[in-house]
């Protein structure tokens, strides 16, 4: 008897220890590529420039100008002080742009050997909450405006997917975000006041200065000075997130099977940019709003493993297997950390502090396109071709919803649009920015045509026929900027590419 036992005690350690042999041989690899990402992981971004110079979040338009000017956070004393500094510029014959966080990537908040208003501490809010209409001042950072929001149990009705951003870039690039069935920013503005280059102040809405308006949302800076915005808010709510893995030429049909769906309140797709399966499939991510939830006012909550998940998103720059380690991490470790239940506040609360490149000799670049849902996937046939055959480093691509955009001036939702946005990794070199100009005029013209659109807020690789051809709006919207500012006081690295 007892020989037999043994026999069996000895046949269940040899498998218990080949199973943990096995364990440990699959595990290796990505903790071996997790401990290599952390190790190399930069942390070396120098904050202060040069003195007499600007930049923006390319690090890579480092530009002399005259002088930043901080706004001061009172508003009588603000706009006194502005209007009389809008006289010494014209008199003084120098340009002036308008800074918040300096997001953009395209020289947009900067006045080459001109003045830069720093609008960051113009932060001030006051809520009409019977009426759910928010007063905030251009210069507010989207987390301050969440967090004064969250304690009356609001949120902000659209935005983009991180709160870094400040309210007045937000509405002059007129940004979109993951809700669903919606327009741009633009459509939930009341009313904005913007101080002209004259120095007066303008009340602009729907039905007064309407013209104006239309301009200042997504116009860039280049009409005049977004002081302050009316804007619509909403409840906060709790969601159920439904993930669900899909071939890309089934994306557009899945989401129109969604549409009628009211309680669908954000939508957001990420795709594969593993080799092996590149941009065809991908993840779409669901919410629902919870039935019968009352508004929520809760206290904000650190995320969870955000160095680990740092780790997997950077181990993945020139690194086929770490991309491939992070897509398998997006469907099957991000739910068990994240859970699949969020509140609206919570996810709009995410800063991009958390996979930003932080090396010296490198930077990522963002691009985006628009194309209408029919011409998704072959738009992606044409990028699997673009990026590879460059060479590109494309680390992420989200998909969003845009419907029609109505109210700004220079819209690239001219119709129902998918946002493809994409983020790359290069080297801040000569060599590598000629490559990755090559890549977007490319990806640009593919985009064009398939009845699509690019965004302005990013690098200024688009060719002059490509940005007349994507927004043919444009020649009368410069023709009407000189209207409102005829000697060109307002001025920023986009219309000095374009606005000739």
């Amino acid at each position: 008897m007892k020989a037999p036992r043994q026999k069996l005690w000895r046949k269940i350690l040899f498998w218990f220890a080949l199973f943990l042999l096995l364990l440990v041989a699959l595990a290796a690899r990505p903790t071996l590529h997790i401990v290599r990402a952390l190790w190399n992981d930069c942390d070396d971004i120098v904050a202060t420039l040069p003195p007499g110079t600007a930049n923006d979040a390319s690090r890579l338009n480092e530009t002399k100008i005259h002088e930043v000017w901080r706004i001061p956070s009172d508003r009588l004393l603000a706009e006194s002080q502005l209007a009389d500094l809008l006289q010494r510029a014209r008199t003084n014959h120098l340009k002036v742009s308008i800074a918040g966080a300096r997001h953009s990537m395209g020289a947009h908040t900067i006045a080459d050997g001109g003045i830069v208003v720093d609008m960051l501490p113009f932060n001030r809010m006051e809520l009409d909450a019977p009426q759910k209409i928010l007063r905030v001042q251009a210069g507010a950072r989207w987390r301050e405006v969440i967090r004064f929001l969250n304690a009356q149990g609001l949120s902000v009705e659209i935005m983009q997917s991180n709160d870094d951003f400040t309210v007045g870039g937000s509405l002059s690039v007129n940004c979109h975000g993951w809700q669903f069935n919606r327009p741009p920013i633009a459509s939930s503005v009341e009313s904005l006041r913007l101080m002209r280059a004259d120095g007066t102040v303008a009340i602009c809405s729907r039905t007064e200065n309407r013209e104006l308006f239309s301009l200042a949302l997504g116009g860039y800076g280049l009409v005049g000075i977004i002081l302050d915005v009316k804007l619509r808010v909403v409840s906060n709510e709790r969601y159920q997130m439904q993930r669900t893995t899909v071939a890309t030429k089934d994306f557009a049909t899945t989401l129109a099977a969604q549409s009628g769906d009211t309680n669908i309140a954000m939508v957001y797709g990420r795709l594969n940019v593993a080799a092996e399966g590149f941009l065809s499939e991908g993840i779409i991510n669901i919410l629902r709003r919870q039935p019968n939830e009352a508004t929520l006012v809760t206290e904000f909550r650190p995320r969870k493993l955000t160095k680990l998940k740092r780790a997997i998103f950077r181990g993945s720059v020139g690194s086929d297997y770490g991309k491939r380690l992070r897509w398998r991490a997006e469907q099957t470790l991000d739910p068990l950390i994240s859970g699949d239940v969020f509140e609206r506040n919570a996810l709009l609360s995410d800063s991009a502090t958390w996979f930003e490149n932080r090396c010296t000799n490198a930077t990522d670049i963002l691009m985006e396109c628009f194309v209408p849902p029919a011409q998704f996937e072959p738009f992606l046939a044409e990028l699997r071709q673009i990026i590879p055959r460059n060479k590109a480093d494309l680390l992420n691509l989200t998909v969003r919803h845009v419907n029609q955009d109505q109210d700004s001036f220079l819209g690239y939702a001219d119709r129902e649009m998918f946002a493809l946005v994409m983020l790359f990794h290069q080297s801040r070199d000569a060599a590598s920015e000629a490559r990755m100009k090559t890549t977007a005029q490319e990806i640009i013209a593919a985009a064009l045509a398939h009845e699509g659109r690019y965004y302005l807020p990013y690098r200024s690789h688009a060719t002059a026929e490509q940005f007349a051809r994507a927004y043919p709006q444009a020649g009368q919207f410069f023709t009407l900027r000189q209207k409102y500012d005829p000697e060109g006081l307002f001025e920023n690295g986009f219309s000095r590419s374009y606005g000739k």
